[in-house]
């Protein structure tokens, strides 16, 4: 009879939550690209073949962490779908669509919990660098000299609208039907996505604003 490792924990109904725990700290402290899951699993006093048995693969067991009712890349592969000429409007929709569903509500949720706590709001920003604006940036082609200002300035847009419609409740904008809120919103992030955004010292790869994904990781870790 086979005795389990000493030290670590066997497979049982605590074990998930135990993952998820150590997940959420060291995804936090250090970064998705840093915290491995072999240091996850031994955060978590368990085997690392427990980790890839619960959750598969580390991106799997981030969005795990965040709670995300779907996969980012599902919604990202709407966005992305056609080329960048015309994903500002599809970003647009699909943000309108999510939100304006009961999904809305746990976004709003989680996005309220990362206002007032920390490790919390470390958690989605690195979620939101490592799982979707890193993908959408390599999935249009930007430019990489500036896509991470790109990037961010479409992220400070979609939060701009979360915040005011679906938590602060702002009217009209909380009550507009949906088509005109991404009529509304779509030619920014478009421009965001595709347009002229100013002098080459500002966006270009050597300026701190060309390197604000980078940094905003940074400080995540």
């Amino acid at each position: 009879m086979k005795r389990s490792r000493s030290g670590r924990r066997p497979g049982n109904p605590d074990t998930r939550e135990a993952i998820l725990a150590a997940a959420r700290e060291l995804f936090a402290e250090k970064g998705f690209d840093a915290a491995t899951m072999r240091a996850i699993a031994a955060a978590a006093e368990v085997d690392p073949a427990l980790v890839h048995h619960y959750f598969g693969t580390k991106e799997q067991l981030f969005v795990a962490t965040m709670q995300f009712p779907m996969d980012p890349r599902e919604l990202i592969e709407q966005v992305v779908a056609g080329g960048k000429d015309e994903a500002g409007v599809r970003l647009a929709r699909v943000f309108v669509t999510i939100w304006d569903s009961p999904i809305g509500a746990i976004g709003a949720s989680l996005v309220r919990s990362a206002m007032s706590n920390e490790w919390t709001m470390r958690l989605l920003r690195e979620f939101l660098i490592t799982q979707i604006l890193r993908r959408v940036q390599t999935e249009l082609r930007l430019d990489a000299a500036d896509a991470p200002l790109r990037a961010s300035l479409v992220a400070s847009q979609i939060s701009g609208l979360a915040l005011m419609r679906y938590i602060m409740k702002l009217e009209p904008l909380a009550s507009l039907p949906a088509d005109q809120v991404v009529a509304a919103v779509a030619p920014n992030l478009q421009h965001y996505i595709t347009g002229d955004l100013g002098p080459s010292e500002v966006t270009g790869s050597g300026g701190q604003a060309g390197q604000a994904t980078d940094a905003a990781g940074s400080a995540a870790a």
